[in-house]
């Protein structure tokens, strides 16, 4: 009798097994976990050259994408398929205006199709995060886009506001309302500042050299009409090391974010403000980048479980750019 109950026992166990393994199978007994960052990439970012010895050079992606493939990091790496559907148009006109786009598509058609091509990206990026596929992502995409104005022209290399129409994307499409922008380029991120200035719902972020191109990003300047408070521009002087530009983030940051609690924090990753870089004088190490993008996941975590979306801007030390990279990708793969 005790045989004939734990036979028809183990009988009844590999049926529940059986009936798991077929009902959920991407979670029963399953090793395979979510990948956390993806790094976004497509060949497009290394055509477009101002000029053959401009520092916005497609030598920024190719070197950065040699140095990624020799880490052990290589497997983030992904392809983006891009087909520029008329949608992209319609997100774009969310930030810039028609006739800015017009002119950019009539004197600089083909940089005006790579910025478009970063928008795209992004919003795939954001798209996978969305759909729980990775937790983070980076873009790897030029040109940067937090100069851009609706002049019709380029401003400081920059022809469209990525992270601009990135976050009007989150939250039109997704309805994740308050969007924080952490930007740390050496120069001030002028254009970001202008799209969201009167804008209670995106809280932009920016440490700069506020004497440096474009000349704007003081300290004074906190938005205005609902907006006021939610622009924050921390001016730091030439020789900035990590030290200063942490407890920037740790003391201004930190205590704003703690207060706005935003849906999705997307970063304006300018590693112009690292050392020994040929238009900034920052010292900013590479550690200090990870800690930088440690505080922002910190304030993902708490706020917007885990939601980052980071988008290349500056940074025209060739090798420099490429280090600061890694380690803020190996950081937000590991944090």
């Amino acid at each position: 009798m005790q045989k004939r109950r734990f036979f028809f026992g183990f009988i009844f166990k590999l049926f529940i097994v059986s009936l798991i393994h077929l009902t959920f199978p991407k979670i029963s007994f399953s090793k395979k976990s979510l990948v956390k960052t993806k790094v976004l990439f497509n060949p497009i970012f290394l055509k477009h050259h101002i000029s053959l010895d401009h520092p916005e050079s497609p030598k920024r992606i190719s070197y950065f994408l040699k140095e990624l493939k020799k880490s052990n990091i290589s497997n983030l790496l992904e392809e983006v398929v891009l087909d520029h559907p008329k949608t992209i148009k319609k997100w774009i006109l969310t930030i810039h205006t028609k006739s800015h786009m017009i002119s950019l598509k009539k004197n600089y058609p083909l940089a005006e199709k790579v910025s478009t091509s970063a928008i795209q990206t992004c919003m795939i990026g954001l798209d996978k995060i969305m759909k729980n596929e990775i937790k983070n992502a980076f873009c790897a995409v030029r040109p940067p886009g937090h100069h851009a104005l609706n002049t019709g022209k380029d401003e400081g290399f920059c022809y469209y506001n990525h992270v601009a129409v990135l976050a009007k994307y989150a939250q039109e499409k997704y309805k994740l309302k308050k969007i924080l922008i952490i930007d740390w380029d050496y120069h001030h991120g002028n254009s970001t500042e202008f799209f969201f200035y009167d804008d209670p719902s995106v809280l932009f972020f920016s440490t700069h050299d506020a004497s440096a191109y474009p000349g704007t990003g003081n300290e004074s300047r906190k938005g205005k009409g609902k907006g006021l408070g939610y622009n924050i521009n921390v001016d730091l002087p030439c020789g900035t090391n990590d030290s200063e530009i942490i407890n920037s983030f740790k003391k201004k940051l930190v205590p704003a974010a703690e207060m706005f609690k935003p849906n999705l924090v997307i970063i304006s990753a300018g590693f112009d403000s690292r050392l020994d870089d040929l238009l900034g004088c920052y010292k900013i190490t590479d550690n200090g980048f990870q800690i930088l993008t440690q505080i922002s996941m910190e304030i993902a975590n708490k706020f917007s479980d885990g939601k980052i979306i980071s988008v290349l801007e500056g940074g025209y030390n060739i090798k420099g750019n490429a280090l600061a990279t890694l380690a803020h990708i190996k950081t937000l793969n590991n944090f």
